[in-house]
């Protein structure tokens, strides 16, 4: 406003106006220091990048003196010598632009503001930016990428997580071979009646056997001390081929001498010192996989709790032990030692569990691994197998599997409960018992195992009646081999074997085959009355089965997050290899 006033100033008396050269406009000044001052102010308050070379030599050249000097200089501007109301005073910009800056808008924008610091963002010269820049020559290929920026973000998805390790599939894989045959070895102990025989449960100390004639006579005598022992049954490893030597077998025995002792010992001591070697050889190299990140925090804390299941499994076998040294078998007439049903069952269900997150966790990661170097996923593509695993003939196939592998767990613990009550032992013929397909409805719920007086309570036949804990097992063990046999047909239509996987089919089918060697295994301890090798081999065949199903259901899954993510990283590796 006071430049306005002046120049109106100005115009009403020329001389003042010639004489007060203060009063002109901003950017009028004819001084050469004037320029570069105003220059330098139009450079500040534009925000303007250094001034190149070219630049630089028509400053020097304006500031020369004698040099011309430029139109802005002109003592009035034309508007005002023509009467024109005053002009606002020029902005920076416009200095900026007389002074050589061609391209205003590149400038304005890549000028940083005062909200926020300038960023040093480097792009490369272009005729837009700088003049006359050379351009660089255009490479033909993919860009190059940094490997380790590759990898960083295929890792983000899951907090870095480690890519599916070999090693640590095969020790599940060991770990889970152990826990089948302590379970093995355990229907041996409990089929010679071995399990009584260590009185005392030491964690420690009860590793190392006695060594000498005093401590296997002490040893003997708390075997004999506790409830019932003085009448134990004869027992014997040897298979028993008829009724009558097996009947004998059962006898019992006042007279059971140190060497018998000595070898029923040595079968539940070895039964217990598996059950250590799995904890050790489990929790020693899974703190290792944990702290050197072999696996990630999710999967160490699944199989932290494996391991504490594995010290639970321990007191309980023990807590099965004691049932079978309780005072009361003394005041029952006729009772013979024995361990709880019940307890055995929970006993061996916990090894189940124990064996199936073992080995599902190791195949699985075996696979993922293999799938991250091939890019195979049961037998096809990754994308081939994400199609047929959206088919609906797949799901149903996969729901069938997983009713199956139900039947299948359910099977094994129904046979669980007739070792327990040596229902093996009551009809010993097959497919009828005592020529009939079921025995008769009074057996089948006797209301002398109801404990109720009012009898209401008859369903305790289910778990505790010899006769209908047989029945039941063969009911289940028949159903779960025609559902298996229905699934085996299916790998044989053109249009299921078409969209299932190639490697879900061979697994159905080997299925298929375990299962009639179980079959086999069970009717033949039925019609042998139990003999122990036979019958061993049904309580491992039922793991084998239930082995054959997981890896059934693995086949129909798709690989992990981790593996889809570590197979894209190792394809950019190579996809930003150099060529040779």
């Amino acid at each position: 406003m006071l430049l306005a006033v002046l120049k109106r100033v100005s115009l009403q008396s020329p001389n003042l106006a010639r004489n007060a050269s203060f009063c002109r406009p901003f950017g009028q000044l004819s001084s050469p220091n004037h320029t570069r001052v105003f220059l330098r102010f139009a450079s500040v308050k534009s925000n303007l990048p250094p001034a190149t070379k070219a630049q630089k030599k028509s400053r020097k050249s304006a500031e020369s003196p004698g040099a011309p000097l430029p139109s802005v200089t002109k003592s009035t501007p034309a508007s005002v010598e023509k009467g024109a109301p005053p002009l606002v005073t020029k902005a920076a910009s416009v200095l900026a632009n007389e002074a050589g800056v061609k391209n205003e808008d590149s400038v304005a924008k890549s000028a940083p503001t005062t909200k926020s610091p300038p960023q040093k963002i480097y792009s490369p010269p272009t005729e837009t930016n700088v003049p006359n820049a050379p351009i660089p020559p255009k490479t033909e290929g993919p860009p190059k990428t940094n490997p380790i920026v590759v990898e960083k973000t295929g890792t983000n998805f899951e907090g870095n997580s480690p890519p599916p390790s070999p090693a640590v599939g095969v020790w599940l894989m060991i770990s889970s071979v152990l826990v089948l045959t302590v379970v093995i070895v355990g229907g041996i102990t409990r089929l010679t009646e071995s399990g009584l025989s260590i009185t005392e449960w030491r964690p420690i100390t009860g590793i190392v056997p006695p060594l000498s004639t005093e401590a296997w006579e002490e040893e003997f005598s708390k075997y004999k001390s506790y409830a019932g022992i003085q009448d134990v049954r004869r027992l014997s490893i040897e298979p028993c081929l008829c009724g009558y030597s097996f009947v004998f077998s059962f006898r019992l025995n006042h007279s059971i001498s140190l060497d018998d002792f000595k070898r029923i010992y040595f079968m539940e001591w070895s039964h217990r010192i598996l059950g250590r070697l799995i904890g050790v050889a489990f929790v020693v190299p899974l703190a290792y996989f944990t702290i050197t990140k072999k696996i990630s925090t999710s999967l160490a804390l699944k199989l932290g709790g494996l391991g504490l299941l594995i010290g639970v499994q321990g007191a309980l076998g023990w807590y099965m032990v004691q049932s079978g040294l309780e005072d009361s078998l003394l005041e029952t007439p006729g009772a013979v030692p024995r361990v709880s049903h019940y307890r055995l069952a929970a006993h061996l269900g916990l090894a189940f569990a124990l064996y199936i997150g073992m080995f599902s966790t190791g195949i699985s990661i075996l696979k993922d691994s293999r799938f991250m170097r091939t890019g195979m996923a049961s037998g096809l593509p990754v994308e081939s197998l994400m199609s047929a695993l959206k088919n609906p003939i797949a799901r149903r196939f996969k729901a069938y599997s997983w009713v199956l592998t139900g039947l299948v767990l359910l099977t094994a613990l129904s046979g669980v409960f007739v070792a327990g009550l040596d229902a093996g032992l009551v009809y010993n013929e097959w497919p009828l018992m005592g020529g009939r397909l079921a025995p008769p409805a009074d057996e089948l719920f006797s209301p002398a195992y109801a404990k109720s007086e009012s009898k209401s309570d008859l369903w305790r036949n289910i778990f505790e009646n010899p006769t209908t804990v047989q029945f039941d097992h063969r009911l289940l063990a028949t159903t779960t081999y025609t559902g298996l046999a229905m699934l085996f047909a299916q790998t044989f239509r053109p249009a299921w074997r078409t969209i299932l996987p190639p490697l879900a089919v061979t697994s159905a089918r080997a299925a298929f085959a375990m299962a009639n060697l179980q079959v086999l295994l069970g009717i033949s301890t039925l019609l042998y009355l139990v003999p122990v090798p036979l019958a061993a081999a049904h309580q491992g065949g039922s793991i084998l089965l239930l082995s054959a199903m997981l890896h059934l259901l693995i086949s129909l899954r798709r690989p992990s997050t981790a593996a889809q993510a570590w197979r894209r990283v190792m394809n950019a590796r190579v996809t930003n290899a150099p060529r040779t």
